[in-house]
Parts: structure tokens; C-alpha cells; sequence
């Protein structure tokens, strides 16, 4: 349950401006000693409309968290597989609205700071104790707590399939690296990516996470010269499902124990990924892979510095989505 217990916990959600955390955030926060100034948080914030705040619900995130506390206690980093898929079916919303960061922020100091520390902290040191960084509390879209899990989902949905998400978040590399990538916008080159990404987890080959950041970085380069959007043609998904299911089931409370369904706005097409798959396993096999240092985690470390972006893909940032 929320630190703040069921009385002082905000019934929907708001938008905390960037601004507020960067004022209040502390190292006693991060490190989980102190909690959010809930009342100065709470007078920096922009509520939303009448319509879109029942839509925005607070009690069934906050189940959603403390069950994945209670799940994953021994193995963290697990919890982001069962939770991506289930986050993003609760908060249903376009790309659009999911690019504003004042969403999340509400989410990480308000809703549920404890898990942002619980998820993300370092090992306390002989220095002093761990924290969890502060872009884990408000930072880009693949780094902050919540919004990295919601993208996790939405990049690599399968329309209405959240299968493919739970292979993406079976090495934390994919979420630390891949999703930063400018050619898993196009839906194709996700799919097959996370198709090749699963045979190698299954194979049970050492430090996966190496071999994922060599496989991204090979795909988003080769991306430079080839045009994936033609050799893989996709369509665009069906905009109005996508409204339908958003209107149909934001803010209900998932299944736990079974996937949730996605909305129905297409799959990628059979043909487009046979088109693809056998060049991103050419790619695999011959990417070279970065030596990570023996005593750095795969959880931090960093990320290959992406390729420029593939010329002949329509590409666009979060804040550009519908």
C-alpha cells in the first residue's frame, strides 16, 4: 500500500509540472528515508478535465504496484514484464498523451514514490546508502519509472498481442537501449527485433544484454542505408479502435494471473516480417559486441550510442504522436 495510506491518496491522477521535481527531489527521497512533500507537490499541480480525470484513476495503479512489489520482492527486475503490459492497458491514452512527462512525474512523486525507490535504487556503499537516480522520477521517456514501462508496452505491443512485450523485458538491455532507437517506431522492425531477441534469450547464451546492445546498434546503422519502411511495408494502425478501447476500459482494474488484451488496431503483417527477419539474423550473428566491464551491471550500463536515423523510415519522437 502507498505510504501515504488510502486517505491521502489522490483519487485521480494530475499533471506535476517538470519544474516541481526538480525543486523538491531530494537525496532522502531517492534513497527512500523521506517521502515527497505531498502538499507543496500537490499545489504545483495542473488538474485535468472532468472527462479525462475518471479516465485517470489512481486505486488501480496503486493496486497494480503494490502487487508487483509483493510478486517480484525477491527478483526486482522481473516485475517490469508483468507490469508494462498491465500498466499501459490501465492507462489507456494515445502517444500523444503519454509524451507528457507531467503525467509521470505525478506518478513517481505522488502515486507511488516507493516504488520507484523499491524498483530502481542502487546497493547502499560504504559511502552512504543507494538511491534511485533522478530520472527515474522525471527524466525521458525510456529512463523514468513508469513512462519506460508504458512505451516498453506500446512500442512493442503487437496490436492487441502484449506477448512480445514480455520477451522485451526479459533483458533489461532492451528498455535501457533498444527502446531509445529511433527504427522501433516502425512497428515491423520492432517485431522482428524482439522476435530475434527472443531466440537468443532461449538459446541461453551468456550476457545476454551484450549481445542486445550489439544487435540494436547493428540494426539502427544498417537502418541508415536501408530503407526498413520499404522493404517491410506496415500499415497504419486503425485509429479508431484505438479511441474505442480507450474508451471502453481506462482505469479498470486487469488481470493479474492473464495478459490483458491491447486494442485492436492491427498486426504487423506476416510478409513484412518474413522480409526482415532473415537480414536482423545476418545482423545478429555478425554485430560486434561492446566488452561491458566486468564489475558493471547490466542493469546501468550504458547505452550505445545510437547510429543517425535510417533515411528511408518515417520516424517521429513521443511529443510527435497523435
Amino acid at each position: 500500500m502507498s505510504p501515504l495510506g488510502a486517505a491521502d491518496q489522490p483519487a485521480e491522477l494530475a499533471l506535476l509540472p517538470d519544474a516541481a521535481v526538480t525543486k523538491y527531489l531530494s537525496r532522502g527521497i531517492q534513497s527512500g528515508q523521506e517521502l515527497p512533500p505531498q502538499v507543496a507537490l500537490a499545489r504545483a499541480c495542473v488538474a485535468y478535465d472532468a472527462r479525462t480525470a475518471e479516465r485517470r484513476r489512481t486505486a488501480p495503479v496503486r493496486e497494480l504496484v503494490d502487487e508487483a512489489i509483493r510478486r517480484f520482492a525477491a527478483n526486482r527486475h522481473a516485475a517490469d514484464g508483468w507490469l508494462a503490459p498491465r500498466l499501459h492497458a490501465t492507462l489507456r491514452m494515445t502517444r500523444a498523451e503519454a509524451a507528457d512527462s507531467r503525467l509521470w512525474n505525478h506518478l513517481a512523486m505522488i502515486v507511488a514514490p516507493d516504488y520507484v525507490v523499491w524498483r530502481h535504487k542502487g546497493a547502499d556503499k560504504a559511502e552512504g546508502r543507494g538511491i534511485a537516480t533522478a530520472a527515474r522520477f522525471s527524466g525521458p521517456h525510456y529512463t523514468q519509472a513508469f513512462s519506460r514501462l508504458w512505451w516498453a508496452a506500446e512500442l512493442f505491443r503487437d496490436g492487441d498481442d502484449y506477448g512480445p512485450v514480455a520477451t522485451a523485458c526479459r533483458v533489461q538491455d532492451v528498455l535501457n537501449t533498444t527502446m531509445r532507437l529511433d527504427v522501433v517506431d516502425h512497428r515491423a522492425t520492432a517485431q522482428a527485433m524482439i522476435r530475434v531477441i527472443g531466440g537468443l534469450l532461449d538459446s541461453g547464451v551468456a550476457r545476454p544484454g551484450d549481445h542486445v546492445n550489439a544487435f540494436s546498434s547493428a540494426v539502427n546503422a544498417a537502418g541508415s542505408t536501408l530503407m526498413y519502411d520499404v522493404l517491410a511495408p506496415d500499415v497504419e494502425p486503425d485509429v479508431d479502435e484505438l479511441y474505442d478501447w480507450i474508451e471502453e476500459g481506462s482505469g479498470e482494474v486487469v488481470d493479474w494471473d492473464r495478459l490483458p488484451r491491447g486494442p485492436f488496431d492491427g498486426r504487423v503483417k506476416g510478409a513484412s516480417l518474413d522480409a526482415l527477419l532473415p537480414l536482423f539474423e545476418k545482423l545478429r550473428t555478425e554485430a560486434p559486441m561492446r566488452k561491458r566491464k566486468a564489475s558493471e551491471p547490466e542493469e546501468e550500463a550504458p547505452a550505445t550510442v545510437p547510429a543517425p536515423r535510417a533515411s528511408g523510415v518515417t520516424l517521429s519522437k513521443p511529443s510527435d504522436f497523435v
